[in-house]
């Protein structure tokens, strides 16, 4: 007689299920090879047409300085922001997979798997955010065109902090795609919440010395901690003294410059609140 295969334990099924969609995600963009190049043209736009000429508006040269700190050009002080723009646009647009899943019957196939919704909908977050992690890293290879020199200790602080963005965001584009039933009502939307997360963010100016109005706003945007915490990082350790980073980095309420971990951790913290929204949602969905 045939001997029955003990059955695997749920949680285990439910991980295969997460690491089948995560794997079925990136394969599509590493299959999709074609989309990388022109997915770099815009960061290297903002980086060396807007920065560059942005910097000698502000500095009557190329070199252009921020907020009178005479170690920090602009390209330098933007280039962190260049990041998390990659990582923003990527990380959020990955979900429309989820809307194209939808239109072409995909999706519902994923629904009748024997594996819960919500390891569907953390399988998307982590596609997304390995993705959007991986094309935002070939940006690395411009550090030295912007007077940024790179240890490997910075690298891994860089990838670690770009992919819990790109996780957060992740999150929320699965979160709003599992609300919407339209390709053209996800755009609509994501649009609407793109540019403000972006333009809040500090990518292209410091959030020092801002109206009342506008500094509670950028407070709000999970994204401007990131943009922070990848600015340190990268100022620091390109040898800028940290009190001069500091007068570039979010203010604390109890003085000096918001630390580092607790950046992390809002940051996490937004994480956790958009993926249980995401999984919520998802497990709505028809």
């Amino acid at each position: 007689m045939p001997v029955a295969r003990p059955r695997r334990p749920a949680i285990v099924l439910q991980l295969r299920g997460v690491y089948i969609i995560w794997y079925r995600d990136l394969l599509r963009w590493w299959r999709d090879r074609q989309r990388i190049l022109p997915s770099l043209i815009q960061p290297v736009l903002y980086l060396f047409v807007f920065g560059v000429g942005l910097g000698s508006a502000i500095g009557g040269g190329g070199g252009g300085r921020i907020g009178g700190v005479g170690d920090v050009g602009y390209t330098t002080f933007m280039y962190p922001g260049v990041l998390a723009m990659s990582v923003l646009f990527t990380a959020i647009f990955s979900s429309m997979s989820i809307m194209w899943d939808r239109e072409f019957g995909f999706l519902k196939e994923i629904q009748v798997a024997p594996i819960s919704r919500a390891a569907v909908a953390v399988g998307k977050a982590l596609g997304g955010s390995t993705v959007a992690m991986l094309q935002a890293s070939l940006l690395l290879i411009f550090a030295p065109l912007v007077g940024v020199s790179l240890s490997l200790v910075m690298v891994l602080q860089l990838l670690g902090l770009m992919f819990l963005l790109a996780f957060a965001l992740s999150g929320l584009g699965v979160a709003i795609a599992s609300r919407m039933r339209s390709m053209e009502g996800f755009q609509a939307m994501i649009n609407f919440v793109l540019m403000p997360i972006l333009f809040l963010s500090g990518a292209f100016f410091p959030l020092q010395g801002l109206p009342v109005w506008l500094e509670a706003l950028t407070r709000l945007d999970p994204a401007a901690y990131a943009v922070d915490a990848l600015r340190r990082v990268v100022l620091i350790g390109s040898g800028v003294p940290e009190p001069v980073a500091g007068t570039l980095a979010i203010p604390s309420p109890l003085g000096g410059p918001l630390p580092v971990a607790i950046e992390v951790l809002l940051l996490a913290a937004f994480s956790a609140i958009v993926l249980t929204l995401a999984v919520r949602w998802f497990g709505q969905t028809d």
